[in-house]
């Protein structure tokens, strides 16, 4: 996120002496996103963060592709998705291509026995259901219903839930997931126009300090496999950090809808971007004012990217049948618009209480094995039923 934050005791000056009351001192780290040329924040650690005891075997997670090429409009039921008690082993990938993974997870436990580190990918969680905290070194964030925990390549966490009834939409990216540029200043501040501001973003608290020896099980992904490393000192042992590079959290319902006298275009949803693709969200809203309008939106082409939306809530105005957790997939290269019916429904609606994360990749995705068994395979004929 790009505002400084810190938490914590840091030095007076970076890359400087600081000393533990002991004398000894804390080991600095710096957390950077592409390299050196970008956000970064500096952590001071109890111990070196480069005692490793033991690595074990990797663990094979690379998706099993169903389908390299798509051209047919498709919807799968994530909530079809038996749960499972561990965190890692109930995420399912079902979308993907070089630029993110799409997927999904239902965990009953939290983490208690390990941590996790995706060294390749920002991570944006988007909590369907489920309350609980997200544990870093940087300190905790609650979570809720309608919450996304936007997560840093690299940074170790756990999460600790509530209940056992967790869903979440998983979203992976091998490169940096910010609120979109057009909604920022040259200096990096939310514009006046845009629909979410600093104020809405929910930053690490609680900074707790863990100087403790051990034995230490930190899970790492990296190239679609899992790596179980055993580390000396417990991962949370900073003193202090600050910078720009860290987790947060927002949630949908803080995001305030821009709404026109006739149907605006979807970039208007916008929440975050990355390379090749866009997270965007639907939220309840009025509709367009103008005597004439049409509130439901009007057939459009996929000619640059596929269109995935994840259902979260509400009645879809354009849609006959939603579920909860939902996914529909409008691939790039033929037009999609609203079911049968639904336009001439629309007339006259005041407002929508819909709920829905949209995420636009602007090269094709490819289907796992796993998507087909969430599958409706009659999908692509809703239109003409």
């Amino acid at each position: 996120m790009a505002f400084y934050h810190k938490s914590g005791q840091i030095p007076p000056k970076r890359h400087t002496q600081f000393r533990k009351p002991d004398g000894s001192l804390y080991a600095e780290e710096l957390i950077s996103t592409e390299g050196f040329n970008s956000l970064y924040s500096l952590v001071y650690h109890c111990n070196p963060p480069t005692l490793v005891k033991e690595v074990g075997d990797a663990i094979d997670i690379e998706p099993k592709v169903a389908f390299k090429k798509n051209m047919l409009s498709r919807s799968f039921t994530t909530f079809d998705v038996p749960p499972e008690d561990d965190y890692l082993e109930s995420r399912k990938v079902l979308l993907f291509n070089s630029d993110l993974h799409i997927g999904t997870a239902a965990p009953r436990k939290s983490m208690i026995d390990y941590f996790f580190k995706n060294s390749d990918s920002d991570e944006v969680l988007f909590i369907h259901k489920g309350t609980g905290k997200l544990k870093t070194i940087f300190g905790e964030i609650s979570f809720e219903y309608g919450d996304y925990l936007v997560i840093p390549r690299g940074t170790i966490y756990q999460l600790e839930f509530d209940n056992k009834e967790n869903r979440i939409l998983v979203i992976e990216s091998p490169t940096p997931i910010y609120p979109p540029k057009r909604y920022q200043n040259s200096f990096g501040q939310l514009l006046e126009h845009s629909p979410y501001c600093e104020r809405d973003i929910k930053v690490p608290t609680n900074l707790q300090t863990f100087d403790e020896e051990g034995d230490f099980k930190v899970i790492i992904k990296k190239q679609n496999a899992l790596y179980p490393y055993t580390y000396a000192t417990h991962p949370f042992d900073a003193i202090g950090w600050d910078g720009y590079a860290y987790p947060f959290g927002f949630s949908i319902h803080d995001f305030e809808p821009i709404t026109g006298r006739v149907h605006m275009p979807p970039p208007i949803h916008q929440t975050f971007e990355a390379r090749n693709f866009v997270i965007c969200s639907f939220v309840p809203r009025l509709f367009d004012y103008h005597p004439l309008s049409i509130p439901a939106p009007y057939n459009h082409s996929n000619v640059d990217s596929d269109e995935i939306l994840y259902y979260v809530d509400g009645d879809f105005m354009s849609r006959k049948h939603v579920e909860q957790g939902m996914i529909t997939l409008h691939p790039k290269g033929i037009p999609h618009g609203p079911h049968p019916g639904t336009v001439e429904k629309s007339i006259g609606a005041k407002e929508t209480l819909e709920l829905a994360v949209m995420i636009d990749p602007f090269y094709p995705l490819m289907i796992t094995e796993e998507a087909i068994k969430l599958e409706d395979p009659n999908y692509y004929k809703s239109w003409t039923n």
